[in-house]
């Protein structure tokens, strides 16, 4: 399967009416069954346009709040936390279907009834929210030595500076990918307006998350970090500094730790190479401040949140997946719903959650304001801080 052509990373935006995500929970037409949160008076702006400033204080996690998944995992290949040199090559094995946490969905049953359910995307009341999806971009913040600043671009896609460098996380700048109608949402952050790139981390390889002509953009000796077995596809497309990492494994550059670390998820790029590379998520820590961000790329829920909270403990701010969850009995495994981002918000022990993975792709079958509906909903019940949910626009920022 070939790669994509180059896609503009512009779309017409003339039909939208500014709304802020703050904003949704006030809606009207907001289901009944998933009420939003009252709103506090006392609440920082962190909508789109605005930056989040917060501190630092720990927030009390209750004990009754956490449960944990009951699910076998694999244990990892080499010594957590294990540092690696950068640019190494190393062979791997031909398959990682051992780390997946359930069999896939696929059968010749599954598609008959997803075809017979008409359950491949929302139907026209759930495409309505289009117009009202958050979309506000600002100029990026400006990000002090020992600070951290993040800008949500769009479904996995995040500017993050920490420790004095500018990272991507699973870059996709393009207006569609294979198989998927074009982006709700523009871009949050126009391409000429980034500040220089130090590093892209890479979750996986679905179309989504690994998008060949948004990497293209980028000089060939940007550092990059990839799951076990995609270095490959990175050098014969020329980038000459890629670093593969194993699950807790990490890599240092320029003061800043990489870690990789599992999740509940797959990986397939063409119709031949189900599983042949790896899978998971990013904590990013600044080591100068050990002020950490958790990047979740794409996960179901599981008992991973809980061990990398374990082995990574004190993580500011997590940005999890709440979006392309519907039908469960589909995507259950290997998609987070809103309940469970909360819940692994609370299992990693993070302080701050980020949603994103949500108002930029039609990938399923839920409305499209429906995710952050349920989140605040979620939020709500666990008895968490109001403030400490990021509920940014795309284009919006938050600052630590």
């Amino acid at each position: 399967m070939r790669d994509q052509t180059d896609q503009t990373d512009r779309c017409d935006t003339s039909h939208r009416t500014a709304v802020r995500p703050n904003d949704l929970a006030d809606r009207s037409a907001q289901p009944a069954a998933v009420p939003a949160p009252a709103r506090s008076a006392a609440r920082p702006a962190v909508g789109p346009g605005r930056q989040a400033v917060l501190g630092r204080g720990a927030v009390p996690v209750p004990a009754h709040a956490v449960r944990r998944s009951g699910a076998s995992g694999v244990l990892p290949a080499s010594p957590p936390g294990e540092l690696r040199a950068l640019g190494e090559v190393r062979a791997w094995p031909r398959s990682f279907a051992d780390r997946l946490t359930n069999p896939l969905p696929g059968g010749v049953r599954e598609f008959a009834r997803l075809a017979r359910e008409g359950a491949f995307r929302p139907g026209p009341d759930g495409l309505r929210g289009i117009p009202d999806l958050p979309y506000e971009p600002a100029p990026l913040p400006a990000a002090a030595p020992g600070t951290v600043a993040v800008t949500w671009a769009g479904h996995a896609s995040w500017v993050v500076r920490i420790g004095g460098l500018t990272v991507l996380t699973d870059p996709v700048w393009s207006r569609r990918i294979l198989g998927t109608p074009a982006r709700m949402t523009p871009v949050g952050v126009r391409w000429e307006e980034l500040p220089p790139i130090d590093a892209v981390v890479i979750s996986h390889n679905h179309y989504d998350h690994l998008d060949a002509p948004t990497l293209k953009r980028l000089p060939r000796d940007t550092p990059l970090f990839v799951p076990a077995g995609l270095g490959r596809w990175c050098r014969r497309r020329r980038f000459t500094r890629v670093t593969e990492l194993d699950w807790w494994e990490a890599a240092e550059l320029g003061g800043v730790r990489f870690d990789f670390v599992p999740a509940h998820h797959w990986s397939k790029r063409s119709l031949l190479d189900t599983c042949r590379s790896l899978w998971g998520g990013w904590a990013l820590t600044d080591t100068a401040t050990d002020k950490k961000v958790y990047f979740a790329g794409d996960t179901g829920y599981g008992h991973w949140f809980a061990e990398i909270g374990r082995r990574h403990a004190g993580i500011d701010l997590a940005l999890l997946p709440i979006g392309a969850y519907a039908p469960r009995w589909w995507l259950r495994d290997v998609h987070a719903d809103p309940e469970e981002a909360v819940q692994a918000c609370l299992d990693l022990g993070a302080e701050r959650m980020a949603p994103m993975h949500w108002a930029t792709f039609v990938l399923s079958a839920e409305p499209v304001l429906e995710p952050l509906h349920r989140t605040y909903a979620a939020w709500t019940a666990a008895g968490l801080p109001r403030e400490n949910l990021w509920d940014l626009a795309i284009g919006g920022s938050g600052v630590l």
